[in-house]
């Protein structure tokens, strides 16, 4: 599908995921028994790539493995998913590993290694700037050296492509970045951080798109989980509720989300069309065990849009 197009560009991290499953997330100094283990392709720039390969559009990664037998493991998933790999390339020393637990209702707790990808530098960005420049959107997160995040954001702002901004693990950006972003996508515990109070259930939701859509973004798309996704711009705001299912994993829905947002735009969707498609495709992915093994394809999102209407 959409072979002509113009691919879709992830910059970010590719990583092995150690999922451990027990009855609760262990509190800080205790040990606990876990029910089952896992291992899964990951990373929140993998994930995304993986998750727009699935619904069908091209898609280049941009990003750094290791040298071990993980390297190249994960290089064949995302060949096999469908991702190009123009921009992966594969150094010595260890690939990217996160340590994730899940608990019964799909509520986790992450711990992310970077290995090979505390190397994607701002230089390698500049070796792949065809690939960014015949670009039609680019992705990124913060899982990744926050140097190449900045200069990845001030070519996309000087080549003209727009870029998406997925700020996991939050942690502190320039004035400058946030006003070079197109759709910036923060959960409530990363909104938490950017606005330095919270955003609790009690918290509306306005409220905080709207402080953070102030700092510089045209679009703030806030991921709530359960309570859904609010979008504001700068001429209109709407919530969008979650759609029922039992989650058993939420690891990795929101990449599904931003994946499928992004493939939305390019389908021609207006912004609020691309948001309920991707809730669609974020809710499928909390059904499914791990993060990339969880991304739907197209027909089950357009299945789902349907069911709901």
């Amino acid at each position: 599908m959409r072979s002509a197009a113009r691919p879709i560009v992830v910059v970010g991290s590719i990583n092995l995921d150690f999922v451990a499953n027990a009855d609760r997330i262990p509190v800080a100094g205790e040990t606990i028994h876990g029910n089952e283990f896992r291992m899964h392709p990951g990373g929140k720039g993998a994930n995304q790539a993986v998750a727009i390969a699935r619904l069908g559009y091209p898609v280049q990664m941009i990003g750094k493995i290791g040298s071990d037998v993980t390297g190249e493991q994960l290089r064949a998933h995302l060949q096999s998913a469908g991702v190009g790999l123009a921009g992966v390339e594969r150094i010595e020393g260890a690939s990217g590993v996160a340590m994730i637990v899940v608990a019964p209702h799909g509520e986790n707790c992450i711990v992310v290694t970077a290995g090979a990808n505390a190397h994607v530098s701002p230089s390698y960005v500049d070796a792949h700037l065809d690939l960014i420049r015949n670009a039609s959107l680019v992705l990124t997160q913060l899982e990744i050296p926050i140097e190449t995040v900045e200069h990845l954001a001030e070519v996309c702002f000087r080549e003209g492509i727009p870029l998406m901004r997925d700020p996991a693990p939050a942690q502190k950006l320039s004035s400058n970045l946030l006003k070079q972003i197109r759709w910036f996508t923060p959960n409530e515990t990363e909104a938490t951080f950017y606005i330095g109070r919270s955003t609790d259930a009690g918290a509306a939701p306005g409220i905080t798109a709207r402080y953070l859509l102030a700092q510089g973004p045209s679009s703030v798309l806030l991921k709530m989980g359960s309570r859904g996704v609010y979008l504001a711009t700068r001429g209109m705001e709407e919530q969008l509720d979650a759609l029922a299912v039992e989650a058993i994993d939420t690891t990795a829905a929101g990449d599904a989300f931003n994946g499928a947002f992004a493939v939305g735009l390019l389908l021609g969707k207006t912004e609020l069309e691309s948001a309920r498609f991707a809730v669609a495709a974020a809710t499928l992915s909390v059904t499914r065990a791990g993060a990339q093994p969880s991304m739907p394809v197209l027909e089950e999102v357009e299945q789902m849009l349907e069911q709901t209407r």
